[in-house]
């Protein structure tokens, strides 16, 4: 009967969510996420229902642009597949006359959460109109895209309009509305890059956590890359002079926080991911470019308009804490950035695995409306380990009739050459020893998953092969698209399609003197 009743629940969380209303009770709101009695001048909170529209959102950036016109400029990168224009806004003092830290935010990449939105307008606001955070501008450059995924905002829908998942999309680059976005992300050619997000707190998994279910204690969670690609000393910059930061600001605004984790399931068995070593979200494909990299999760998904000051300001105060950390550790931050980027990692991971441990997270019994301490299994993405790397190559060389390969590289910010005469050559091959492919599709893809031996041969490349050397700043994102292997690879995405026995078209270039 217990279970009747929560499958009951379950279904009238979702037709609550569709109808506009919040699953959330009033107890549950009041005693643990209590709305902020602030006030913030953005276009949601100048209405009672709703969300900031796409004509809402155009009218507030040209307000600001009209009335700063020395502090902000407003541009568009593309369009969205219903054929909106994507706005881009940059904050910086034209009047000074400093070196600048580059400083990328966007919002609403899942049209389903409006507070990214809406934090990163507020921040703009604040930036702008407030006399103590101008003086941020004299030292930072900040590109924001408040709204990507314009389309999706418009219905407060998940996805694009094509129905695949903007944050999915980092590598394969299926959507125009990721094309867009990552070109001008890699255009900026940023130090510090934040994606706002929420996150589902009543999820079906918390079901059968206690006798009515459970739901997530946290305000806000943290989520920074464990990817072993990313230098090692900038993935520990990034979580002790960002992410620390941010978090005791939340602590002392009195927010609970987390690192980021979901729910998954082995042999039947409730688990916790934690973190991210995945490139084909934002959090690591920006890590990839040797830049400090998160994405930050709001609880918020589903609950409508309940709390949503708080959600709003959270992100906003997350976005300020970043701004105000990479003013503060300036030097440091370039030093590490430069070198990340001028002395690569010496292997290339292609595979690893997390770090599996015993721990506890805190949930909101709804029943009771205590807190429960659930112990569960953790796998950890900040403690990867590999288990399948190799040396890193000088450089790949790549088969001249990929064209859709190259485009996506350029695309990743990758800076290609050719051979300039036709050329014998000593490389390490691919050839495809394993092969599957899944029957249905993942993101508008039918995923490939290959195993390879790699053998040394010598031979004669034509004339405008392409070359990829890794020692330019974005190399490390070569590492996931690239290597077959890699589970985001343009290989495991079918996109470099191959099958048992095959060559792939792609070659290691091992030797350390450049083509």
């Amino acid at each position: 009967m217990k279970n009747f009743f929560i499958l009951i629940l379950l279904f009238l969380v979702g037709f609550w969510s569709k109808a506009q209303m919040s699953p959330q009770s009033k107890k549950i709101t009041n005693k643990y996420f209590p709305e902020l009695e602030i006030e913030i001048n953005t276009p949601a909170f100048q209405k009672k229902k709703g969300f900031t529209n796409y004509e809402e959102l155009m009218s507030f950036l040209n307000q600001k642009v009209s009335k700063y016109p020395n502090l902000i400029s407003l541009k568009f990168i593309g369009t969205s597949q219903e054929g909106k224009e994507i706005p881009q806004v940059t904050l910086t003092n034209l009047s000074s006359k400093e070196a600048k830290i580059r400083c990328w935010m966007q919002g609403g990449l899942h049209g389903n959460e409006p507070a990214s939105t809406e934090g990163v307008l507020m921040l703009i606001d604040q930036l702008l109109s407030n006399d103590t955070l101008i003086p941020l501008l004299d030292k930072l450059e900040i590109a924001i895209v408040p709204m990507a995924n314009i389309d999706g905002s418009e219905i407060q829908n998940r996805y694009a309009s094509n129905g695949l998942d903007l944050n999915r999309d980092q590598t394969k680059l299926a959507c125009q509305e990721s094309v867009y976005l990552k070109q001008a992300f890699s255009q900026f050619d940023a130090y510090v890059a934040l994606d706002f997000h929420e996150y589902r707190p009543y999820r079906r998994d918390y079901a059968k956590l206690s006798e009515w279910g459970v739901t997530s204690s946290y305000d806000v969670m943290f989520l920074y890359s464990g990817n072993l690609n990313v230098p090692k000393e900038l993935r520990d910059f990034t979580q002790g002079k960002f992410v620390n930061p941010a978090k005791q600001k939340m602590a002392a605004l009195g927010f609970t926080h987390h690192d980021y984790f979901s729910t998954t399931k082995d042999l039947g068995e409730l688990q916790i991911n934690q973190g991210s070593v995945n490139a084909r979200s934002s959090a690591t494909s920006y890590a990839l470019t040797n830049c400090v990299s998160s994405l930050i999760e709001v609880r918020g998904v589903g609950l409508t308009r309940t709390s949503f000051k708080r959600r709003t300001f959270t992100n906003y105060s997350i976005g300020l804490s970043y701004l105000k950390s990479a003013v503060l550790n300036e030097t440091e931050l370039m030093n590490i950035v430069k070198n990340a980027r001028t002395n690569p990692n010496k292997e290339a991971i292609v595979k690893s695995v997390r770090k599996t441990s015993k721990g506890s997270v805190k949930l909101i019994d709804v029943s009771s409306t205590e807190n429960l301490n659930i112990e569960l299994v953790i796998n950890d993405a900040w403690y990867s380990y590999p288990t399948l790397s190799r040396k890193k190559p000088t450089a790949y060389l790549i088969k001249k009739d990929q064209k859709i390969v190259f485009v996506k590289l350029k695309i990743l910010g990758l800076q290609l050459d050719s051979l300039k005469e036709k050329s014998v050559i000593a490389v390490e091959r691919y050839v495809v020893t394993k092969y599957t492919q899944d029957a249905e599709e993942y993101e508008g893809a039918r995923m490939q998953h290959v195993s390879t031996d790699i053998n040394e041969i010598t031979q004669e490349f034509p004339k405008g092969t392409v070359i990829l050397y890794l020692n330019q700043p974005k190399g490390n994102i070569a590492i996931e698209v690239l290597e077959p292997e890699a589970s985001n690879s343009f290989v495991s995405f079918d996109l470099i399609k191959t099958e048992l026995g095959e060559e792939l078209p792609i070659y290691r270039y091992v030797l350390p003197n450049k083509l």
